[in-house]
């Protein structure tokens, strides 16, 4: 994995960087702008090898001529292993640089350094089961378990309306026997009592219906009005219960586009300047699961505005597929929201975690690039690029571009002179379709990584055949 340079290491120093001959040029193109930049002088170690990619760490420690006076030697992100055999023979620090030479800016600057405080929040997750009553007693706990380790802080049992759950204390036990706080998703006094005596340590809800029987639960309770649209009974029951001695977070409840949304986020605010130290809670489940759109970025709004009104618990589900996610996004939305209220800064360039269907930055490739690098390849493996004008298909003396990979594949092998095999083809189809999905969202493409989806993303092995060229 590539490092980053802290701004107080490299700046006035001198570096050294070992690169390929095909990297070559670009390199000095890029060291010459930054360096006036960062402050940092440098030399480039070309090594005898086409590839950057196919050193190794033993192949570069008998092969750099590290300058006396050097500061840190830079070697090319794909240059995989314990680097100790470069540190025997460079006498300074050796460090991994980035795999993409577009992201050395990313590697002297840090415009995404967020400090060693970063990750600190003060939002309270509740992940609810729905439904739990329909559900086998392990994968309650199952369930229990998966958003514990997603980043929930309570486990929130949604029973079902119409009646008393007799299973309800066995499934909060099990929960609370796994280490786990659990709140109990209830109007039914019964069910309540049940789980409360079972470890439940949170009730949601009660209001004029229910909210005596609250006064002996023992427990904390969330209020909700009698009638969200009006906000009937609200105050009323926090002033009874207050006066009880119940402990209890106010849910105004959030509602749905069409059905009054803005209005409710009024009544938040509405109830923050009315109760200034209370606790406050938003059930975000009724945006993201009845709104058609990815849940990430409703669910960054949603924790913004609790942070800012100072909402200190929030409700979330993950039952339609577009918000099956909704747990761990809002765990990251949560610490990248107090990180920008905390410090008066804008959540940009910050966490790109949540940046999932596109990305943060895309290649601008120079007018002349592909045209260098096809004169500078010395062999016959593929190299494949994204811009604006399509996918670009680069070998030694072709540069092809097109927006359809099938169009570009058939050019290529009318050109190729049946050089390619059948494992070589699949494996450039299975790239051709990273591309093509690229281009389509306009992300960011690299042959042999994984498109980068966030949080989601997920670690590929290459499978590429390439022949080791060290010439």
């Amino acid at each position: 994995m590539e490092q980053y340079f802290k701004k107080e290491k490299w700046r006035g120093g001198k570096l050294h960087f070992v690169t390929g001959r095909l990297a070559e040029h670009s390199l000095r193109q890029a060291l010459e702008r930054l360096s006036a930049q960062s402050s940092f002088s440098y030399t480039v170690d070309v090594l005898k090898i086409t590839v950057a990619a196919l050193m190794t760490p033993k192949w570069i420690a008998s092969r750099i001529n590290v300058p006396e006076g050097t500061d840190f030697v830079i070697v090319p992100g794909y240059c995989e292993g314990s680097l100790d055999p470069i540190d025997k023979v460079a006498c300074c620090e050796v460090i991994r640089g980035p795999r993409d030479l577009r992201r050395l800016d990313v590697f002297f600057n840090q415009p995404n350094d967020r400090g060693e405080e970063y990750g600190a929040r003060d939002i309270q997750i509740l992940a609810e089961i729905n439904h739990a009553p329909d559900l086998h007693l392990d994968d309650i706990v199952k369930y229990a378990r998966k958003y514990s380790a997603d980043g929930a802080d309570v486990i929130d049992v949604g029973c079902n309306p119409g009646g008393t759950w007799s299973g309800v204390a066995d499934a909060v036990k099990a929960i609370r026997d796994v280490g786990l706080d659990v709140s109990i998703d209830s109007m039914d006094v019964r069910e309540v009592e049940l789980a409360v005596r079972a470890g439940a340590q949170l009730v949601l809800s009660v209001n004029e219906t229910n909210r005596e029987a609250a006064v002996d639960w023992g427990v904390e309770v969330v209020v909700v009005p009698d009638n969200p649209t009006t906000q009937d009974g609200l105050e009323q029951t926090v002033d009874y219960l207050a006066g009880q001695g119940v402990a209890l977070r106010i849910d105004p409840v959030l509602s749905p586009i069409g059905f009054g949304f803005a209005q409710s986020i009024g009544n938040y605010l509405d109830i923050r300047k009315r109760y200034v130290d209370a606790e406050i809670m938003m059930g975000i489940g009724n945006l993201t699961e009845l709104t058609d759109a990815d849940s990430a970025g409703i669910n960054v709004l949603l924790l913004g505005l609790c942070q800012e009104l100072g909402i200190r618990s929030v409700l979330t589900t993950e039952v339609i597929p577009w918000a099956q996610t909704s747990v761990r996004e809002c765990d990251i939305a949560r610490k990248l929201v107090f990180h920008a209220v905390q410090n008066a800064v804008l959540p940009k360039h910050v966490e790109e975690k949540l940046i999932i269907l596109r990305d943060a930055d895309r290649p601008d490739y120079n007018a002349l690039f592909f045209d260098k690098l096809s004169a500078d390849i010395r062999d016959h493996n593929i190299r494949l690029f994204v811009d604006d004008a399509g996918i670009h298909l680069v070998t030694t003396g072709r540069h092809l571009v097109n927006s359809d990979p099938f169009l570009l594949f058939q050019e290529y092998l009318d050109g190729d002179d049946g050089r390619m095999d059948v494992g070589h083809a699949y494996y450039i189809g299975y790239e051709m379709c990273k591309a093509m999905t690229a281009l389509t969202l306009g992300k960011n493409y690299q042959q042999d990584e994984p498109l980068n989806w966030g949080f989601l993303t997920s670690n590929e092995v290459s499978h590429c055949k390439i022949k080791d060229r060290r010439e």
